[in-house]
């Protein structure tokens, strides 16, 4: 089994589409109906589905040292890469990880 990812709304749809061209089962806050939620809420939405979140919002690093369970973040501190350059990493933790990896576990891009 693969990583899966889900981007919260801080995440441009240009990465997930970008990921969906590579066959990377991709989520966004629009298709989950998460608009406007709580960071909490995508959690809970990305563990229940076995997705990793994508952000560039840190307080979802603070929910994580505070121990809320997670299926996996992966943080990328806004405007610190190009497009690409997440695309490309993302493309590659897909590749190179199995989602139990991820658990709980905060990635840095």
């Amino acid at each position: 089994m693969r990583i899966r990812f889900h981007l919260d709304e801080n995440v441009p749809g240009a990465i997930a589409e970008a990921l969906r061209r590579r066959g990377i089962d991709t989520t966004t806050t629009l298709d989950a109906g998460l608009v406007g939620a709580a960071d909490e809420r995508h959690l809970v939405f990305a563990r229940k589905r076995g997705r990793v979140v994508v952000t560039h919002d840190a307080d979802f690093l603070r929910l994580h040292a505070g121990g809320v369970e997670h299926a996996g973040i992966v943080f990328c501190r806004p405007g610190a890469k190009s497009l690409g350059e997440i695309v490309r990493a993302l493309a590659l933790l897909h590749i190179r990880n199995e989602p139990r990896a991820m658990m709980n576990t905060a990635v840095f891009l």
